[in-house]
């Protein structure tokens, strides 16, 4: 007598968890090649942070004659969160490079065509990036005590929390600007003109009070302002600061006669990066 079975034979078919598994990890070997570029190119580290060393030492020496000192707190002190905002995002943007690399040697037609969503490429060099410029930030606080910036445990912590979401919003930013790009070469000029006007019209260089009204105004439309000012308040939170020299290097952004708080400005730069993304995906899904 023969028994015949009723199960129907056994499928392999992707289920939800196992579709997001995959994606998970595609991510995350996207974003470990970003980390071992990085750890790789000894020369992109230290140029890294040859700029900002420079705006620090040489502009903060130099200004500080002009600006003076005012109850013990000077410009190099002020210009000490500008100068690490200006590392985290220099890092960022032009970590979205690799794109450009990549699709100049065929490697990105190759990630293109894999059974893989847009979204975790996108959300792969993203998190790269802003890991790798969160580093190039954090290595930058070294420099604190030579410019008599005091940092305690809490205050690195802050410093690293604001990093990571300033390079989230800027590498999506470049990410979104390398996948409309062909060329590294086009990509260096467009980021040029788009970076350094954003850096000097954020405050990271000189404070934004007392500005003509017109320059006010840029300040204010310039997304990168909003990640600056936070970076700088918890700086300075942690400082002993007088009340004159709070009065000379305020913080805070003021619109319409009110001060933007600490909260409504991260929520801004994260709007931004949330924006950005998708535009970076969109991006990609039409890179052919």
């Amino acid at each position: 007598m023969t028994t015949l079975s009723s199960a129907p034979p056994t499928t392999g078919v992707d289920t939800p968890d196992t579709l997001l598994s995959d994606e998970i990890r595609v991510a995350g070997m996207v974003w470990e090649r970003e980390l071992i570029r990085y750890t790789r190119n000894r020369t992109r580290i230290v140029s890294g942070l040859m700029q900002p060393v420079l705006f620090l030492f040489v502009l903060g020496y130099g200004m500080s004659g002009l600006v003076g000192t005012t109850g013990g707190f000077n410009f190099r002190q002020f210009v000490f969160p500008g100068v690490v905002a200006m590392s985290v995002v220099m890092t960022a943007i032009f970590s979205a490079i690799s794109i450009v690399w990549d699709r100049e040697f065929g490697f990105l037609r190759e990630m293109l065509v894999a059974p893989v969503s847009r979204t975790a490429l996108v959300l792969g060099k993203t998190a790269g990036g802003a890991s790798v410029a969160a580093v190039q930030g954090t290595i930058m606080l070294v420099l604190a005590p030579l410019v008599g910036v005091h940092l305690t445990p809490l205050l690195v912590v802050e410093v690293i929390g604001l990093e990571l979401l300033m390079a989230v919003a800027m590498t999506a930013f470049g990410v979104f600007v390398a996948s409309r790009i062909q060329r590294m070469e086009a990509f260096q000029v467009v980021m040029q003109m788009l970076l350094m006007p954003m850096l000097f019209l954020s405050g990271a260089l000189f404070p934004l009070n007392g500005l003509p009204a017109w320059l006010a105004v840029i300040t204010r439309i310039n997304p990168l302002t909003y990640a600056v000012d936070p970076l700088r308040r918890v700086v300075f939170a942690a400082q002993n600061m007088s009340p004159a020299a709070r009065a000379r290097f305020p913080t805070g952004i003021t619109m319409f006669g009110y001060t933007l708080p600490i909260t409504l400005e991260l929520a801004l730069v994260v709007v931004f990066a949330l924006v950005f993304f998708i535009l970076a995906i969109w991006g990609l899904s039409r890179t052919e």
